[in-house]
């Protein structure tokens, strides 16, 4: 199989991680339940994850490092820490409904910070032009799910500094391919998958919360601290950790990390942006395709979309899958930036790439499309 759907979850992970989860079964119990080796072992992995995401994000305390589901988790406890039912929300055209739809669940009145897409500059201007002191949050994801689109969190988040009002950066699809540092940026959340450009297994995510942010909890129980109390903890990240941990996934996720930070974010967004731009002045020479990238790609990650004419996406997506190419076609969990790219009524069929994928690899998508279209 070539996989080239990593926008959704990495499929090819480095060998570490696997081995580090059988270990984690092997040897590990409960980080924080006792005093015995199995959950010292979990604590020091624990912790160990921790320390080292502090340290690529930025953060002075490794405690700001909260464990989650997933993304969508991670971003339904900050949006629900900062949005009061009914209230005000500035987001960006590209977000994702793990944004949209707790914003939905909430009836929070949003606007749409519109812009172009592969155009940084009016992003930033959209969001200073909407951005007051009445604002609850402001909500920006650093990378488009759909089309790889590198939004400028810097620049909004210097809006939002200067408002004061918070910010929550969905890094979903920019998590280990591009740096961010969170103390810099003065967000109240940085939010991102375990399992994506981290390489951790699926079921792993990670909420980083700013200095002074007192997040509300989604579930209350068992933190093995405080227990005397009905109340839950008021510090992090026992506040947000309820219940056993994930030990294994916790050890894969390291291990992911300690990979992505041996080979550098540097390395590994040009390796996919490379691919990206490969793939995307091949299928430009094709009869009836039409591409949704930069030209060269300075605006864009490792993501890739593109339509075919005459073709459904899901039947193109479909087409490729029979000849053993993962791709994901379709609306990808994001009509708000099919919307703002104009792409609502077809969809698109969706390439992404990882550390893992190869020249050759893009060479075979691309006669496996030709073929089909012809």
């Amino acid at each position: 199989m070539i996989y080239l759907d990593s926008a959704a979850t990495t499929f090819q992970k480095p060998p570490a991680v696997e081995t580090a989860m059988v270990d984690a079964l092997r040897t590990m119990s409960s980080p924080g339940r006792g005093g015995y080796p199995a959950a010292m072992a979990a604590a020091d992995a624990a912790f160990d994850c921790r320390s080292e995401l502090a340290e690529l994000y930025g953060l002075k305390n490794p405690e700001q490092v909260v464990f989650t589901m997933n993304a969508t988790h991670a971003l339904n406890i900050a949006v629900k820490t900062l949005v009061s039912p009914g209230g005000r929300v500035v987001i960006s055209g590209y977000e994702h409904n793990a944004v949209t739809r707790p914003l939905a669940a909430l009836e929070a009145d949003v606007t749409i910070a519109e812009a172009p897409l592969f155009y940084p500059e009016a992003v930033s201007e959209s969001f200073a032009g909407l951005v007051d002191g009445g604002v609850d949050a402001v909500i920006c994801s650093h990378v488009s799910n759909v089309f790889g689109f590198i939004q400028p969190v810097e620049a909004v988040a210097a809006v939002c500094r200067t408002q004061g009002v918070p910010l929550i950066v969905d890094d979903s699809q920019a998590a280990g391919v591009l740096p961010l540092n969170l103390t810099e940026l003065g967000a109240a959340f940085i939010a991102m998958p375990g399992h994506k450009g981290l390489y951790g297994p699926q079921g792993t995510g990670v909420l980083l919360c700013g200095e002074g942010v007192n997040p509300c909890t989604l579930l209350e129980g068992g933190t093995g601290s405080l227990s005397i109390q009905q109340e839950m903890p008021e510090f992090l990240p026992d506040r947000l950790e309820a219940g056993t941990h994930n030990m294994p996934g916790i050890a894969g996720l390291l291990a992911g990390v300690r990979y992505v930070r041996r080979r550098g974010l540097e390395a590994i967004c040009l390796r996919e942006r490379q691919l990206a731009h490969m793939a995307a002045e091949e299928l430009r020479g094709l009869p009836g395709v039409t591409v949704y990238a930069q030209q060269g790609l300075h605006a864009q990650a490792g993501v890739l979309s593109f339509t075919a004419e005459g073709w459904e996406t899901e039947a193109l997506g479909q087409a490729l899958a029979e000849r053993g190419i993962a791709v994901r076609a379709g609306l990808h969990c994001a009509p708000l930036a099919h919307r703002s790219a104009g792409t609502l009524g077809s969809g698109t069929v969706r390439l992404s790439f990882s550390d893992f994928n190869t020249p050759e690899e893009v060479s075979s998508l691309v006669s496996a499309v030709r073929e089909i279209l012809a």
